[in-house]
């Protein structure tokens, strides 16, 4: 990209996670990069010398085109803009691209939800642009985050709060359970370091017979399951114990969180 970039939170773990394959791809030019920090350095970037690193954000935001934010959305209320004239593109969750626009006046304003996957690019980006994103803005977009896995722009900012919990987790969720299946390895006797190699994987695998495989995630299920096996009796056991339900709860408590963000923004005394 030709344009200026500014990333406000530059120095953080998605920022990064999202700018490094970009860089490294060539998407984004080093010398038109500029990011901020509230120390004035970021690290992580040491391959790229010709990154620029700012403690303030406004002279970031005047040397930009682009302007993406990539803070806790709890710290939006201290960060004071004006950035007119500027694509704003958020990583942020729950915060609507309605009040971005007013916060920072500028109604051109995409509004994504990326994951930690980026760092390998395996990040699935989801975003909502509003109606004054131009085609331009939009190819800006698909190419910075198509940089870092798989991305996609859909037609309902609403669902952003659900894809917050459904992707924008990344590896936790499927982490948690292997980290169960570590720990009972371990609790029956197995190594450590075995159970940890034989779990990793496993979920290696898995993630790529479910990304690249024909069938669908259910109809592997339902293939073993059929089948009648020892593996059956372990699926069996884990529905009957309310692992699909519990998938469903967590999603559903993820994505009332990222909704909360969006409440109490609109507050009155927000």
């Amino acid at each position: 990209m030709s344009l200026r970039i500014g990333v406000i939170g530059g120095g953080g773990w998605l920022a990064g996670a999202l700018l490094r394959p970009a860089l490294a791809k060539g998407i984004i030019d080093p010398a038109a990069l500029i990011l901020s920090s509230r120390k004035g350095a970021v690290s992580g970037f040491e391959a790229w010398p010709a990154i620029a690193v700012t403690s303030d954000n406004q002279t970031l935001a005047d040397g930009s085109d682009v302007v993406i934010l990539s803070v806790r959305p709890g710290d939006l209320d201290q960060l004071t803009l004006d950035l007119r004239g500027k694509l704003i593109i958020s990583v942020m969750a729950g915060i609507p691209a309605a009040d971005l626009a007013t916060r920072y006046s500028s109604d051109r304003v995409i509004r994504s939800m990326p994951n930690a996957c980026a760092e390998w690019q395996q990040g699935f980006t989801p975003w909502f642009a509003t109606e004054a994103v131009t085609g331009s803005d939009r190819d800006i977009a698909t190419r910075f985050f198509a940089a870092s896995g798989k991305t996609i722009e859909i037609p309902r900012e609403e669902d952003l709060d659900y894809f917050t919990a459904l992707t924008g987790s990344g590896a936790s969720m499927p982490a948690l359970m292997a980290d169960a299946m570590i720990g009972d390895a371990i609790a029956r006797g197995i190594a450590p370091e075995i159970a940890e190699m034989a779990v990793r994987q496993l979920m290696l695998g898995a993630g790529t017979t479910i990304a690249l495989g024909a069938a669908k995630p259910g109809a592997i299920v339902r293939e073993f399951y059929d089948y009648g096996g020892t593996t059956a009796a372990g699926l069996k056991a884990m529905m009957d114990g309310g692992l699909p339900q519990a998938v469903v709860d967590g999603l559903k408590a993820a994505t009332d969180r990222a909704r909360a963000y969006a409440i109490r923004q609109s507050a009155p005394d927000a």
